[in-house]
Formats: structure tokens, C-alpha cells, sequence
């Protein structure tokens, strides 16, 4: 490697490590965090004042004692709520790991993009492009599972409906969903039945599943049994007519995404076909393609082509993706 190479390496590795330095110092102490749980077991402290305060924070008990909020908590839940996109991914990844991957893959996109002999200007885009690998797997690990999870939400609903015929009870129904049925839907409804055990209404316990898992079945689901825990009704019925909705809008689902195949992969060749081709001529013509860097006018071009290619991709999406 060349003797810039090595200057711009350990000039990025010293101001990573300078920024988990300053990190560090100023996370937050366990000390407050006990603190903190104290205070709301004696309700004297700010999370025991009110009462709509500590149902906002219902899942301060669920935490470990050792887990602090530091500074790439601070920072990431600027962006949203982290800790739930990480639990509907199902995945143990930490704030702090999820940023250390995210700098790692960063450097390493960025020193192949050298290494390969890419220009010097598209270095910093191929090191952005690594840095959201972690943000793209975690939302892939978010869509699969949601995915399973309202393919599961038939069967399960069917089994509850069985279970309260036979005589149990809703909560027991969830359990036994836990014990028959694999994740994702047998960790979500035995969690729900394990906070509805601890004391947590059902009400609540179930909200919060929602929260977890944003599926309109599962809402489906949990307004019909608040609804009849207060008007009262046939459950298991209600139960029988959402598990058959269900499975009849999978089947009209499967119908329109055939329907919609062709001009899907036509969206996907139209959007991959420019960079593919730039890339070539790139490979074949350095000089040709760089008039789009150097020009005026070829820099304008470079700019309407990418807001074109953003409004096509955003047209072509409005147009396969229909609701069901």
C-alpha cells in the first residue's frame, strides 16, 4: 500500500478511537441507573410521580440492572426508536455494537474502494454504503420476521379459538400457542402471557405486542378481545372470522403479486440498467464518463438524471404495490 494509504488508515483508526474515548467518558454511570429503578419501585422519583409517566416506561423493570444508555444510545435514538427496531429484528445486537459495526464496515468499504483504484471522489459514497450494511441487514431481519409472523397469525388465532372452546382462558390460549407454535409467534403471544402473569393487564400486554409486532392482523386481534372483555360476545367465534380473513386476503395477496411479477422485474432492470452501464463504460472509457465530473453541463445532466431515477423508482413502487 502506498504511504498515503497508510497516513489516511491511521488518521481515520485515531479519530475513531478518539471519538469512543470521548464516548466513554461521557456515558451514563449504573449508579444513576439503580437509581433510577429504585425510584420507581417507591415512587419517589420522577418515573413514580405520575402515573401516565410510568406507563410510558414500561419496560425500565425488563432491563438489566447493567445495561446503561450511553452515548450511542443517545446518539442512535435521535433517528428513532433503536431498542425496538433491534426486538422486532429479534436480534441481541447493542447500540454500542451496532455502531462499532457500523464504523468497521465503513473503513472497510472505504479502503477496498481505494485499493480497487476507484476514484478518490466516490470513496466517501462507498464508504456510506458499507456503514448502512448493518441498518440494511437489521431491516431485513425485521421484514422476514414480520413476514413469518403474519403468515403464523392464522394458526395461532384458530388455536385460541379451540383452546377457549375447550375452556381455558385467553391468557392460557397464548400460552399454549407458545408451546405449539415456533418463533417468531410462540416468543411474541408467551411474552405477552408471561407480562399478563407478572401482574400487566391484558390490555396492556397486548398493546405492547402490537407495539412490538405493527401487523394489522395482530390489531385486529387485540381490538376484538378488548372489545369483548368489555361488551362481552363470543370470542371464539370473533377468532374463527379473523383467522378466515386472514388466510382469504394471503390468497387475493399471492393473486396480485403474480399479477404485478412482470412489472416489478421491469422496475428492477430500468433502475439497474443506468449505474450497470455507467460502470461499464467507466471500465472500457475513464475519459468519456468523467465529462459528466468535469463539465458544467455534464454535472447538470448528472444531477437530472439522478432526480429522474428517483421519481421512476417512486412511480414504479406506486404502481406494483398495492394494498391488499
Amino acid at each position: 500500500m502506498t504511504p498515503v494509504l497508510l497516513i489516511s488508515i491511521a488518521a481515520f483508526i485515531g479519530v475513531a478511537a478518539l471519538v469512543g474515548g470521548v464516548a466513554i467518558m461521557f456515558r451514563d454511570s449504573t449508579d444513576e441507573k439503580v437509581e433510577d429503578r429504585l425510584a420507581v419501585f417507591t415512587s419517589n422519583g420522577p418515573a413514580g410521580t405520575k402515573k401516565g409517566k410510568r406507563e410510558k416506561e414500561p419496560t425500565l423493570l425488563a432491563e438489566p440492572l447493567t445495561d446503561t444508555k450511553g452515548f450511542f444510545h443517545s446518539l442512535l435514538t435521535r433517528f428513532g426508536n433503536v431498542e425496538l427496531l433491534f426486538e422486532q429484528a429479534d436480534t441481541k445486537l447493542t447500540s454500542k455494537q451496532f455502531c462499532l459495526a457500523s464504523g468497521i464496515m465503513a473503513l472497510a468499504g472505504w479502503t477496498v474502494a481505494l485499493y480497487v483504484g476507484i476514484p478518490v471522489a466516490f470513496t466517501p459514497l462507498a464508504g456510506l454504503f458499507s456503514a448502512m450494511l448493518p441498518l440494511l441487514w437489521l431491516l431485513f431481519r425485521r421484514r422476514r420476521r414480520m413476514k413469518a409472523f403474519a403468515t403464523q397469525l392464522p394458526d395461532a388465532l384458530e388455536l385460541i379459538a379451540r383452546a377457549l372452546r375447550a375452556g381455558h382462558s385467553l391468557a392460557a390460549g397464548m400460552a399454549l400457542v407458545q408451546e405449539e407454535m415456533t418463533a417468531p409467534i410462540g416468543i411474541e403471544f408467551g411474552r405477552c402471557a408471561d407480562e399478563h402473569a407478572f401482574g400487566v393487564t391484558l390490555e396492556d400486554a397486548m398493546r405492547q405486542m402490537c407495539d412490538r409486532m405493527p401487523n394489522l392482523d395482530l390489531k385486529f386481534f387485540a381490538t376484538a378481545v378488548i372489545l369483548q372483555r368489555q361488551t362481552g360476545g363470543d370470542l371464539a367465534e370473533i377468532l374463527d372470522k379473523i383467522g378466515y380473513l386472514v388466510r382469504e386476503r394471503f390468497k387475493i395477496w399471492g393473486q396480485v403479486q403474480a399479477l404485478t411479477g412482470e412489472g416489478r422485474l421491469s422496475g428492477i432492470v430500468l433502475l439497474a440498467l443506468p449505474p450497470a452501464l455507467f460502470a461499464v463504460v467507466y471500465k472500457l472509457n475513464p475519459d468519456y464518463v468523467m465529462v459528466l465530473f468535469t463539465d458544467p453541463m455534464g454535472k447538470k445532466m448528472l444531477a437530472g438524471a439522478a432526480v429522474m431515477q428517483l421519481l421512476g423508482a417512486l412511480v414504479i413502487r406506486k404502481i406494483v404495490n398495492i394494498k391488499v
